[in-house]
C-alpha cells in the first residue's frame, strides 16, 4: 500500500501549508483530500509535488506492506 505519511513531514519542514499548496501553486482540494485518505494519485501529480516542494519521491510517498492473505 502507498501512504502518503511523508508528505505531511515534507509540506511542515519547507513551511508550505495546504491551503498554499491550493491557492498559490494550484493544487486541487480533491489531491489534497487523496493524499488524506492515502488514495492513489498520479505519476504527474506527484511529480508536480516533487517539483513544488523541491523534494524527492520518497519525500511525498513510501510503500507499506499491507498483512494480506491475498497471494498474486
Amino acid at each position: 500500500m502507498i501512504v502518503y505519511d511523508p508528505f505531511w513531514n515534507t509540506i511542515k519542514s519547507k513551511g508550505i501549508s495546504t491551503y498554499a499548496l491550493i491557492q498559490q501553486f494550484r493544487i486541487s482540494s480533491s489531491t489534497i483530500q487523496r493524499i488524506r485518505d492515502n488514495l492513489p494519485l498520479s505519476t504527474v501529480t506527484i511529480d508536480d509535488l516533487c517539483r513544488i516542494l523541491d523534494c524527492r519521491i520518497e519525500d511525498i510517498a513510501q510503500y507499506r506492506k499491507e498483512n494480506t492473505k491475498q497471494d498474486y
